[in-house]
């Protein structure tokens, strides 16, 4: 993927549910991400991408089951202020997405499926 397609996913997936608060691409060492436009990110730049390196590790354990499970096709994590949604990419990248509280992540899961498959 280059970084125009990277912006269009980040856009298509901040754009396909109002309660996503942020998207962020993670591929070939490069983070390339956006915030909803008029809401302040919990974490710094550095706490983003220090969470980033280990929901990379964390994705690298969750393969090594997969021959007996099958693949993982995404992880959620609900903090008191956020639910972050972690979906692979097809290379070794990830795509990180957290919403408010009361979304309806099930369904957001769906949408950043699809739009993940169509840049795939």
């Amino acid at each position: 993927m280059i970084n125009l397609e990277y912006e269009k996913i980040c856009n298509e997936i901040l754009e396909c549910d109002e309660k996503i608060r942020y998207v962020g691409v993670y591929d070939y060492g490069e983070l390339h991400d956006k915030m909803k436009s008029g809401l302040k990110s919990h974490l710094s730049r550095e706490e983003t991408e220090l969470s980033l390196s280990q929901a990379i590790y964390r994705w690298s354990t969750r393969k090594k089951t997969a021959g007996k499970i099958g693949n993982p096709i995404f992880a959620l994590v609900k903090y008191e202020k956020i639910f972050r949604i972690t979906v692979p990419t097809s290379g070794a990248g990830l795509i990180l997405i957290s919403t408010e509280l009361d979304a309806d992540v099930i369904k957001i899961i769906d949408k950043v499926v699809k739009i993940k498959n169509k840049y795939s």
